[in-house]
């Protein structure tokens, strides 16, 4: 019999799709809201609480600390719980935490909640790629991951807002940070209104529930499928092919048919990191320090973040044109030349330019990495070889926001800058051994060798 899921692969994009895309992606959104915030509260803080370049560093590199446990967790969970149930859980934990830090009133307290926030935050985002791909028709796949990508530039323009017009007020982080717990309210949408994975419930033997899930599909698409064409099989009579878990589950992303991938995969994952992480994380607090006040500081971010939409919409179109690897790498590249330009820029209107055109590549990138990754697995490896792979950039993320206060004291943002470029490149060139899966219906079983 043919695997229920196996027609969503050739349905046309529906209401159905839209609402899943739409409840994942305001979901991915307030993510980014909340990761884009804490550039801003940092540098309030700084002059607030009167922190040192150390402990300013500590309280945005913890939050990634987090996050790198939470992608390894979340994905061995997505893949033995279930894509939605994990997904809603980590919106509530990261948004709970994010409402409690608005009480805090000290560094301590503040670093813990932090943490609890990455937690959240990490499991959360490769879940929710491996969510919408696996619904996702082969011929729009990557497109629609990118467009779940380019939520993220939605939530970072609401935090840059939050940041210009909120954070400048008298205690105004607090009340950014209470924005931020809206998560833990949404996460109760997610449980109820969002279907589970067709290809995760296949994966664990329950035919039934995804041949309901997927004729609702077909209903919205037009399509309703009669029983005599898609016999269902009871879930007491399937047998869920056996599958690793736990460690088996992370060594089994190294078998000999997975191994090149993964290895390529977590160094692209690992450069994207460092020079995001440690370039949009920093620049409010870089243009502080160079001389502009917070407020100027917090506009120019604002302008440079609004570049993010446009870099997500040529990557969403290209995507499926040139394919997921020549995109990926075209960004990259990209991305480096983009990041020596704003590392040498010292006039408002060059800071400004070459700003967006980091954040335009940058983000760009981005949407056609988490487009790339869960096409790299097979349906009972996907989320744990997606939440790995970004598990392996976070570590990326917890070095670079404290390497950056040090380069700033050696060569200041020429060379900090120049590193970042640096990694970009790598990234570029890591790209070349993953495999270009454009127009390729996703894996239903393990490979062997």
């Amino acid at each position: 019999m043919t695997a229920p899921s196996a027609r969503l692969d050739s349905l046309p994009f529906t209401r159905k799709h839209l609402r899943l895309l739409t409840g994942s992606g305001v979901g991915w959104a307030l993510d980014a809201m909340d990761v884009g915030l804490i550039s801003f509260i940092i540098a309030a803080l700084a002059a607030e609480w009167q922190l040192s370049p150390t402990e300013t560093s500590w309280i945005a590199s913890v939050g990634f600390i987090g996050m790198a446990i939470g992608a390894s967790v979340g994905g061995l969970l997505a893949d033995r719980l279930g894509r939605r149930q994990v997904f809603a859980l980590t919106l509530l934990i990261y948004g709970v935490a994010t409402g409690a830090s608005a009480l805090v009133g000290g560094v301590a307290a503040l670093l813990v909640l932090r943490f609890f926030v990455g937690l959240g935050l990490g499991s959360e985002l490769p879940v929710a790629s491996t969510y919408v791909s696996e619904f996702a028709p082969t011929r729009i796949r990557g497109r629609l991951v990118v467009i779940l990508e380019a939520f993220w530039a939605v939530g970072w323009t609401l935090a840059a807002l939050i940041g210009y017009f909120v954070v400048p007020l008298e205690e105004g982080w607090r009340w950014a940070f209470a924005i931020g717990a809206v998560p833990a309210v949404y996460a109760l949408v997610v449980r109820w209104a969002l279907p589970e994975s067709p290809r995760y419930l296949e994966s664990k033997g329950r035919i039934a529930e995804s041949d309901a899930i997927v004729r609702e599909f077909e209903a919205s698409a037009g399509r309703p499928v009669t029983r005599a064409e898609s016999p269902v099989v009871p879930r007491s009579a399937a047998q869920a092919p056996s599958t690793p878990r736990g460690l088996a589950a992370v060594a089994a992303l190294w078998i000999p048919a997975l191994r090149v991938r993964t290895g390529a995969l977590w160094l692209v994952w690992f450069c994207v990191n460092f020079s995001y992480y440690g370039a949009f994380i920093w620049i409010p607090s870089i243009l502080f320090a160079q001389g502009f006040d917070l407020v100027k500081s917090f506009g120019f971010t604002l302008i440079i973040t609004l570049a993010q939409l446009p870099g997500y919409a040529v990557a969403a179109w290209l995507i499926e044109v040139w394919g997921r690897r020549a995109t990926l790498a075209t960004f990259l590249v990209g991305s480096a030349v983009a990041a020596i330009l704003f590392g040498n820029s010292t006039q408002e209107w060059q800071i400004i330019a070459t700003g967006m055109a980091l954040s335009f590549f940058n983000l760009g990138a981005w949407g056609a990495l988490y487009a790339v990754t869960p096409e790299l697995y097979p349906t009972a490896l996907r989320a744990t070889g997606a939440g790995w792979a970004a598990a392996a950039g976070r570590i990326a993320s917890i070095v670079a926001p404290l390497f950056v206060p040090w380069a700033m004291g050696i060569g200041g943002a020429p060379l900090l800058f120049t590193v970042f470029s640096i990694f970009f490149a790598v990234a570029a060139i890591g790209v070349i051994p993953l495999a270009e899966r454009k127009g390729a219906a996703l894996e239903e079983r393990l490979p062997v060798g």
